[in-house]
């Protein structure tokens, strides 16, 4: 099982209509955004003919592409405003708990051996919130342990080509057949540390057979290491992950330890004693990963306060089911053996929830959630002062220094 605190947070490129609003998000999402970008490609040709938006980049491993961006401001719009016809980001279903790791930091392998059926997995994608743009994701346990893994990817290459395959690759050449014969858009793979770390985090011998993976794959599909601090690894494993990313010229997705009931977790969470200064420097040879483990310092303290609204784009769905409001609470909107997903997502008592703890709740730092909030801010204030924003937006802040930007805080712990 990949850690859940270190979820992936992808945004697909979009399809756009060519009206003012949409050109205003563009100001608003992109050209900062295009400003700030190391290599960016700029003799890309973006046209809006035909309702669609075209842009081709060179760096296919980038992390998050312009109209991820883009895609982002768009979709907050539509789910703020048509909270009843919101649509998914992105949509992480934990297949089955079946798994042959034996982590530390998650113990989803202790349940008894569930799993969602392909005739689940089809009337889940084809519901109205999952466009054809929705990343979706599939995970467990390890979902090529599976019993109909691949019907089920089989069917996804077919009818919903947009989606990611996640993997702890203990049997490195089903995840191979996998990606060959089914070609998800995207692979996540689970390095916690070197070999000693690795076995000691998961209990399993496991390290050469990630590499195997990497090796074997990476010219074939993108590939992202998912890394997790945890209480069982350190900063330095941190750099070493970075250091195999380096190496293989792949992308690696930082995420930060957090207890959520449905793994099973058993500790309590990282504290935040000079956590900033413990950050490797070659996390900054990396993309969006510096400002979310740097901000953990202030979340922990208690000093950061940002609203989730994540949860009103963003989905997990677990082996039995259930369909909570977030990665974090233990807050179920339903059960998509007894309601349609569209009926738990967009209903209206889902809605009213949503409502209430996108504005309330702050009481947790998984990437898979926060990260959205972060860039979302963060793009704010590269165009509003923070003032104005909080107009709109409602009260925020990045430390104890309530005026305190985002910029300023980073600028202000790199020094």
């Amino acid at each position: 099982m990949r850690n859940p605190s270190a979820n992936s947070f992808d945004y697909p490129i979009h399809q756009f209509t060519d009206s003012p609003i949409q050109h205003n998000l563009i100001k608003t999402f992109a050209a900062p955004t295009v400003k700030r970008r190391k290599n960016f490609i700029p003799n890309r040709i973006i046209k809006f003919p035909n309702n669609l938006i075209h842009l081709r980049n060179s760096q296919k491993q980038d992390m998050y592409t312009l109209y991820d961006y883009l895609h982002n401001g768009l979709l907050y719009l539509n789910n703020t405003f048509r909270p009843r016809h919101k649509k998914l980001s992105q949509l992480m279903i934990y297949a089955t708990s079946i798994c042959q790791s034996r982590c530390k930091h998650c113990s989803i392998w202790q349940r008894e051996p569930e799993s969602l059926s392909l005739d689940d997995i089809k009337r889940i994608v084809s519901s109205r919130c999952v466009s054809k743009k929705t990343v979706v994701g599939l995970e467990g346990g390890e979902f090529v342990l599976h019993p109909e893994a691949d019907k089920i990817m089989e069917w996804l290459s077919k009818n919903h080509k947009n989606y990611t395959l996640l993997s702890n690759c203990l049997t490195p050449n089903k995840v191979i057949d996998a990606v060959r014969n089914y070609h998800p858009s995207h692979l996540f793979v689970s390095l916690d540390g070197n070999r000693e770390t690795y076995e000691y985090m998961r209990g399993r011998d496991g390290y050469d057979k990630v590499i195997q993976v990497v090796e074997t794959l990476k010219d074939e599909i993108p590939i992202s290491l998912m890394f997790c601090l945890s209480p069982w690894n350190n900063f330095s494993d941190m750099e070493f992950v970075i250091n195999v990313a380096k190496k293989y010229n792949i992308d690696v997705r930082i995420g930060i330890y957090s207890t959520i009931d449905f793994f099973n977790t058993t500790q309590g969470l990282l504290d935040a004693d000079d956590f900033v200064k413990r950050i490797p420097q070659n996390i900054h040879d990396t993309q969006e990963n510096y400002d979310y483990v740097a901000l953990y310092e202030q979340w922990r303290r208690g000093n950061l306060k940002l609203r989730c609204q994540s949860i009103k784009s963003s989905l997990v769905i677990h082996s039995n089911g259930n369909v909570p409001i977030c990665q974090n609470l233990d807050v179920v909107l339903g059960n998509i053996h007894k309601q349609s997903l569209d009926e738990i997502f967009n209903g209206k008592p889902s809605c009213s929830l949503q409502c209430k703890y996108d504005k309330e709740c702050n009481g947790c730092w998984i990437n898979f959630h926060r990260k959205y909030d972060v860039i979302l801010l963060r793009n704010f204030e590269r165009l509003l002062p923070k003032w104005l924003i909080e107009k709109f937006y409602g009260k925020y802040q990045w430390t104890d220094d309530k005026r305190q930007t985002y910029a300023g805080y980073l600028k202000s712990v790199k020094e």
